[in-house]
């Protein structure tokens, strides 16, 4: 009888941690809040990559097919009309204030890097609402030393698109420009 007990015992154990990595390792296509964070947060730092690095091909596909970037002041919607008109934006910013100047020939090409921080995401099922602060250090200057020379935050809609988070809006403010500040309320809800 105590035989029979132990392998009964034995037998419901194995069938019980069966179940239970069974239910553990099923695919069941849902996403929790933190997975979900973080494919945001990537989708944001791929952003400011493409941003920093000028590649506007993967600029624009951090947005879904009619997104809106509103940067106060010049708002473009679709995919397509942000590369076009950021493009333009950036190279025009670069004729204005070019990399190297005379006398400045043997030193390296100035550059610039957003950086993103205090990060707030709401998420509901496909759809989320973020708030971040950002930050610019370049170093555009006779010595090439970093400056922070821009902030500001951003006011983020985003949305799930074939298992891809996306911007549906990003609305950008820049607190270094009087034309772009935004409200005094705070922005994180």
């Amino acid at each position: 009888m105590r035989k029979l007990s132990i392998m009964v015992f034995v037998l419901l154990a194995i069938l019980s941690v069966s179940f239970l990595m069974a239910c553990s390792t099923a695919d069941t296509g849902a996403t929790s809040y933190a997975e979900d964070r973080a494919l945001i947060e990537d989708l944001q730092a791929r952003y400011l990559f493409a941003l920093d690095f000028g590649d506007m091909d993967t600029y624009a596909k951090t947005f879904t097919e009619d997104g809106i970037l509103d940067i106060v002041g010049f708002k473009w919607q679709g995919r397509e009309n942000i590369k076009r008109e950021l493009g333009a934006m950036s190279a025009n910013m670069e004729k204005e204030n070019p990399a190297l100047e005379e006398g400045e020939k043997e030193l390296y090409p100035a550059t610039g890097r957003h950086n993103i921080t205090n990060i707030v995401i709401k998420i509901n099922g496909n759809r989320a609402t973020g708030r971040a602060y950002w930050f610019h250090v370049g170093n555009d200057n006779p010595e090439r030393k970093a400056v922070l020379n821009s902030y500001g935050y951003y006011e983020d809609e985003m949305e799930k698109v074939n298992g891809e988070w996306l911007f549906s809006k990003r609305i950008i403010y820049n607190e270094q420009m009087a034309e772009w500040i935004g409200s005094a309320k705070n922005p994180a809800w």
